[in-house]
């Protein structure tokens, strides 16, 4: 059992399956509590992710997705809003967690932070249709580098910082002419891509710095998803 062998490898501790399984019966009222309270009517930020995880299913090892929803709050603090698990990771299952989001009394969202996936930001306008979308500048540069040549990357980075440090989105869009009349011809895919998503990847520029700083990545739900 892998809560067994967790807690002798960690702790040194011998615990039966018997025992894990009282705990563990023990704490499902609270968890189904905490799965369906209440939430705030509004939140200015919610990050949006899912990792993969190993788990146990019908007797063997099957890798799943995690879905996370983590938001801030008026008052600036972090609040895990759920945690939902499913086969793969696809921007249908996303439309349905922010449904449930929303039928426990969540009415408003300011900007979702989310990676590229297909169709994300259409599944989440669907149920939130004012909502700003920011998609992380981290997993858009992981893409646009994927198959640069090591040569290349550390100019090709560079170049990319001028568009996404830029002081607003018109100076920032400047910067993409720019990078692509550099590199178009070695790397048409990368301008490209920035084009396209254009407008859920300039939502930052509308704010003050510090408040860039909180939502052109998804490095806070990062940390929590490898705490998870």
């Amino acid at each position: 059992m892998i809560l067994q062998r967790h807690l002798r490898q960690v702790y040194g501790v011998e615990v039966s399956p018997e025992t894990i399984s009282n705990i563990t019966d023990s704490v499902l009222t609270d968890v189904r509590e905490w799965q369906n309270r209440p939430l705030e009517t509004s939140y200015p930020i919610l990050f949006l992710d899912a990792l993969r995880v190993n788990s146990r299913q019908d007797g063997k090892n099957v890798n799943k997705a995690l879905y996370v929803a983590l938001a801030i709050n008026w008052e600036g603090k972090k609040e895990v809003l759920g945690l939902w698990l499913a086969d793969t990771e696809g921007a249908k299952f996303w439309m349905s967690v922010l449904t449930d989001i929303k039928n426990r009394g969540f009415d408003d969202i300011l900007i979702a932070c989310m990676d590229g996936l297909t169709g994300f930001p259409d599944a989440v306008n669907a149920v939130f249709p004012h909502t700003h979308i920011q998609h992380c500048i981290v997993h858009m540069i992981r893409n646009s580098t994927k198959f640069v040549s090591y040569k290349d990357l550390k100019a090709v980075c560079r170049d990319l910082k001028a568009i996404y440090s830029a002081v607003n989105a018109e100076s920032g869009h400047e910067a993409l002419d720019e990078f692509e009349k550099k590199w178009d011809a070695k790397y048409p895919m990368i301008h490209a891509s920035w084009e396209r998503n254009w407008n859920n990847l300039t939502e930052f520029f509308n704010y003050p710095k510090d408040i860039r700083k909180a939502i052109y990545t998804t490095n806070a739900i990062e940390s929590l998803n490898f705490s998870l």
